[in-house]
């Protein structure tokens, strides 16, 4: 009796422990101590991140800390890169959670490409960068119409399995139980 008590009370803390592993996405995420809040940061951080002012105390540990490493790289870009790098603070901060999860994804997906298809994908967006503005409101009208070619290929869909056919049913008084397979299910 108490040897069930005990075993019931481990598979218990393994139930209770268990989600907490798998919610852990990163390390940086669990090693970045606390970040300083927007006043207790110094005014030339306070100036180089300006556009993420308004949301800076409500920002995770690790991307506070990856904002705070770029404005200390900062002063050492040159005047074209910095107006760059604020321009791009400034559309991050206009992205919903959403469309910067999208950005992120894609970030992910582009970086896992070969080096020749990121060349060449770095090459398309100089090019469209150099385009006039008409031009770019044109093709973002085309493409508004067109369905968003993913960078990386999709999982094909896994055809949806009956009930019956998710589980083996076992042989009753086999000496060695194998599972038996029931042949598939037509829809």
């Amino acid at each position: 009796m108490a040897r069930q008590q005990i075993v019931g009370g481990v598979i218990l803390a393994l139930f209770l422990v268990a989600p907490g592993w798998t919610q852990t996405t990163s390390p940086s995420i669990i090693a970045t101590p606390p970040q300083p809040t927007w006043s207790e940061l110094s005014v030339p951080q306070k100036i180089i991140l300006a556009p993420l002012s308004d949301e800076w105390d409500s920002l995770e540990a690790f991307r506070q800390k990856k904002w705070l490493g770029i404005a200390a790289r900062f002063p050492s870009l040159s005047p074209e890169e910095q107006r760059r790098l604020q321009g791009q603070m400034q559309e991050w901060r206009r992205l919903t959670p959403e469309e910067r999860q999208v950005a992120r994804e894609n970030y992910k997906s582009a970086s896992r490409l070969p080096a020749d298809k990121r060349q060449e994908l770095k090459q398309k967006w100089e090019e469209y960068s150099s385009l006039p503005e008409e031009e770019k409101e044109k093709l973002k009208k085309q493409a508004s119409g067109k369905q968003a070619k993913p960078l990386v290929p999709a999982v094909p869909a896994i055809p949806a399995l009956s009930p019956a056919a998710r589980l083996p049913i076992w042989e009753a008084g086999a000496a060695n139980p194998l599972p038996v397979l029931p042949s598939p299910v037509e829809p």
